[in-house]
C-alpha cells in the first residue's frame, strides 16, 4: 500500500513544481469540473487524505494553517504536514488493516462502515481522479502536463 502512496506523493511533487511556472491568476482561474481551480484541486486532494486518515487515526490532526492557503507555497507546506502525518499512519499500520472497520456517520445522520484497506485504497484513486483534472487543466493552456505514468516511476 505504501508504495501507491510514494507514487501519488511524487506525482503530487511533480505538480507542485509544474504549478511554480505558473501565475497566480492562473492556479485561482476557474475552471470547468474538479474543485474549480488548480490551486483548490490540490488543497482538496491534501484536505481528503488528512479527512481519512483522521477517521481511522485515534487522534485527529489538524493543520493550523488550513484556513489560511492562498499560494502554492502554503499548499506545499500543507502536503508536507499531511504526507507525514499519512506515512507515519501506514508505517504503523497493524497486519490486519484490511479487516479493521471504521464507522463514519455523514452530515445526514447515516452511519457507514468502511474497512481501513477501503480507505486507503479510496485516498489513492481519488488523488488519481484529480490529477487527471489537473492534466486536462494544463493542457487547456497549453503546458505539457506531468507524466502521471507509473510503470516508469521510481518511487520507492
Amino acid at each position: 500500500m505504501l508504495d501507491l502512496f510514494l507514487y501519488n506523493w511524487q506525482v503530487r511533487e511533480d505538480w507542485f513544481r509544474w504549478g511554480q511556472s505558473l501565475t497566480a491568476e492562473d492556479l485561482n482561474a476557474a475552471r470547468i469540473g474538479g474543485m474549480g481551480s488548480i490551486l483548490e484541486n490540490l488543497i482538496h486532494i491534501i484536505d481528503c487524505e488528512l479527512l481519512w486518515i483522521n477517521y481511522m487515526h485515534e487522534e485527529s490532526y489538524n493543520y493550523p494553517e488550513r484556513n489560511s492557503i492562498t499560494q502554492l507555497d502554503d499548499v506545499i507546506n500543507y502536503s508536507e504536514f499531511t504526507t507525514k502525518v499519512t506515512k507515519d499512519f501506514i508505517m504503523n499500520l497493524p497486519s490486519d488493516y484490511e479487516d479493521i472497520v471504521v464507522e463514519i456517520k455523514n452530515n445526514r445522520g447515516t452511519i457507514h462502515s468502511f474497512t481501513y484497506g477501503k480507505i486507503l485504497m479510496h485516498i489513492v484513486t481519488h488523488e488519481i481522479h484529480h490529477i487527471g483534472q489537473l492534466s486536462i487543466w494544463s493542457r487547456e493552456i497549453d503546458i505539457k502536463p506531468v507524466s502521471s505514468d507509473l510503470i516508469i516511476r521510481n518511487y520507492s
